[in-house]
């Protein structure tokens, strides 16, 4: 089958098509897993759904969702309609629709209808009312705490075996908003009873009507918790993103989910694992209403190590500012990971890999972020970059006396990305990391250019600053150290500033009522500022590159400091565990003991310090002899 999400570019226009190729062979391989797992799945007729709720961003573990269900749509030749579930008003907002909708764009998921829960609320007006009717589901005020403790122990409600007529007449109270009707209360004998609201008291109308609630009247005693009396409506006064105040009354997923499923021709209903017990109460709902059967077919749900997906755990990084939004580089959300440089052909690969299984595993994002250097490496053009708070300056005693521009391969392996202009000045700029291990009279190799030796190695405050002689008739490269380099020209330098984030949280497996603070990374945020090639400035926002030695770095923001621009690249991780960004964390953390050891230095007394000190000087006497 043809994996419509990732196609073969024209012969005109392959500039990148190795790397197309490479990653459309891979899922080719990889699509061959999902044939025959629809049961009764027929060519041009299968129809599937991906009802996110609009209560905030995309995540990783959604994409998963909206993967399977566009990629098997495609495959049967059949539809996906993206429904809204937007059944609860308290945490909905249009921003979080639009974003959806752009976020599903950007993964290239075109569903074919887009629909909203709100678009049938009328309908399960009607179905609530049918079921109350039947005796086969009931009005219940019981306190949230003490609800929840009768569905744990097995217990039914006192309201359970309230009359139909009783229930009717507190459903359209509910349905209607009107305090004036009736107030309902405990009498004797457990008998609900009923007393005129005075019309002076309307204004707490809210407050006497949200502790109501509908509840399918299924199994209370059943070993599956799904079946014991799932909550079906709940009293809601809080305005609607689309319908505004035209309701006081709102469906719960499970009740609404069936429904709408069989209304809209959903053929097969793909829900996560962890949905698998509700499956029952979805077959329930759908049979006592009389409605056409859906397929329903479980897969895994995509958990990562040192992440939470929880909307409502993400919002409080969002509000205590730890985050600085939902497209934090650091989030999983769609935007976030997309902003690290992650590409959509990587996410479809990796989703596609996992296969249609429903064993619920822990993923590491190595694996992720493997594959996403295997699409960039090939088309990822290479530059050079230099820190610059401590650097070498390499004055060549043979080098031009004006600065001299030659086109250079924009990729050592792959001709299609074309040339890049690269200038050569008479000193240039190297890595100091590089240049502290440099010895007079060692030959040393600058990449695209050619071998030096070193005469005379200096300290300056800024570093190092060595005299070198080009050798360029010296083609032995096999023993000598190879070191990437800048012009020493502020005319031809950019300024950028390197970033590389840590995870948020440093706990493997977040429990599920585990609290923060004891998971915390303290620093998650780490800078080099540096300069680069002249022509990185010409690149535009999103632009993947990979600075030589460093890594793959994507183009987030350009910020405006003072009279000048500065870049901010992201850099993004390439799977493995000691990457070229390690040493910045390293850096980072012995500057951190420093300063711990000279703040504990700085408590002790004053007869221990000079102890101290006394030690400290015989050993460095040691240290001379």
């Amino acid at each position: 089958f043809f994996f419509l999400m990732i196609r073969r570019p024209p012969r005109s226009t392959q500039s990148r098509s190795s790397a197309a190729s490479d990653v459309y062979k891979r899922q080719s391989k990889q699509y061959a897993k999902y044939t025959n797992v629809l049961k009764n799945a027929e060519m041009g007729k299968v129809v599937t759904r991906f009802p996110p709720e609009p209560s905030g961003y995309l995540h990783v573990g959604h994409v998963k969702a909206a993967l399977l269900n566009f990629h098997y749509s495609k495959m049967y030749n059949g539809q996906m309609i993206l429904r809204f579930d937007d059944t609860n008003p308290s945490k909905e907002k249009d921003e979080f629709v639009q974003s959806i909708i752009q976020d599903l764009q950007t993964l290239k998921i075109f569903p074919d209808r887009v629909t909203h829960t709100s678009d049938y609320f009328d309908v399960m007006l009607e179905k609530i009312e049918e079921l109350i009717s039947k005796g086969l589901a009931y009005c219940d005020d019981t306190p949230v705490e003490e609800m929840r403790a009768q569905r744990l122990n097995k217990q039914p409600s006192a309201r359970r075996e309230q009359a139909v007529e009783e229930n009717l007449r507190i459903w359209r109270q509910m349905v209607s908003g009107k305090l004036e009707q009736v107030v309902v209360e405990q009498a004797e004998g457990d008998k609900p009873a009923a007393k005129k609201a005075d019309s002076k008291k309307q204004e707490t109308i809210h407050e006497d009507l949200t502790k109501w609630c509908v509840r399918g009247k299924i199994k209370f005693d059943s070993p599956n918790g799904a079946l014991r009396d799932p909550v079906f409506y709940r009293y809601n006064p809080t305005e609607h993103h689309r319908t505004k105040n035209r309701y006081r009354v709102y469906p719960t997923y499970d009740f609404a989910c069936p429904i709408v499923d069989s209304i809209e021709g959903v053929s097969h209903c793909l829900r996560t694992i962890e949905y698998r017990d509700r499956n029952l109460q979805y077959e329930w709902v759908q049979k006592n209403l009389s409605l056409r059967p859906v397929i329903i077919k479980d897969f895994s749900r995509l958990n990562f190590m040192y992440t939470v997906l929880s909307k409502r755990k993400l919002q409080w990084f969002v509000d205590s500012g730890r985050a600085s939004g939902w497209d934090d580089p650091r989030f999983p959300t769609v935007r976030g990971i997309m902003r690290r440089g992650l590409r959509v052909e990587t996410l479809v690969e990796f989703m596609l890999e996992q296969g249609p299984s429903v064993n619920t595993v822990l993923m590491d994002w190595d694996k992720l972020w493997s594959i996403n250097r295997k699409i960039i490496d090939p088309i990822a053009p290479r530059y050079s970059a230099i820190a610059n708070k401590a650097y070498v300056v390499l004055n060549l005693t043979n080098g031009p006396g004006a600065p001299v521009g030659e086109q250079v391969d924009a990729h050592p392996k792959n001709v299609d990305l074309g040339k890049r202009l690269q200038w050569k000045t008479k000193s240039i700029l190297l890595e100091l990391d590089d240049g502290k291990d440099f010895k007079e009279g060692e030959k040393i190799t600058l990449m695209r250019w050619g071998n030096c030796r070193l005469s005379q190695i200096q300290q300056k405050d800024f570093g190092l600053e060595i005299t070198g002689e080009l050798i360029l008739e010296d083609t032995d490269y096999k023993s000598t150290k190879k070191v990437n380099w800048l012009p020493f020209d502020q005319d031809l330098l950019t300024e950028v500033i390197l970033v590389e984030y840590d995870h948020l949280l440093n706990a493997r497996e977040v429990e599920e009522n585990q609290t923060f603070d004891d998971i915390l990374n303290e620093v998650t945020r780490f800078e080099t500022r540096a300069w680069a090639d002249p022509h990185v400035k010409n690149l535009e926002l999103g632009a993947i590159i990979q600075f030589e030695r460093r890594g793959f770095f994507v183009l987030d923001k350009v910020l405006t400091q003072g009279t000048k621009q500065v870049m901010e690249w992201v850099f993004i991780p390439d799977g493995k565990t000691m990457g070229p960004s390690i040493p910045v964390r390293m850096n980072y953390e012995k500057e951190k003991e420093a300063k711990k050891e000279k703040k504990e230095k700085s408590k002790k007394p004053k007869k221990e310090k000079e102890q101290e000190g006394q030690q400290e000087g015989q050993q460095e006497e040691a240290k001379q002899e």
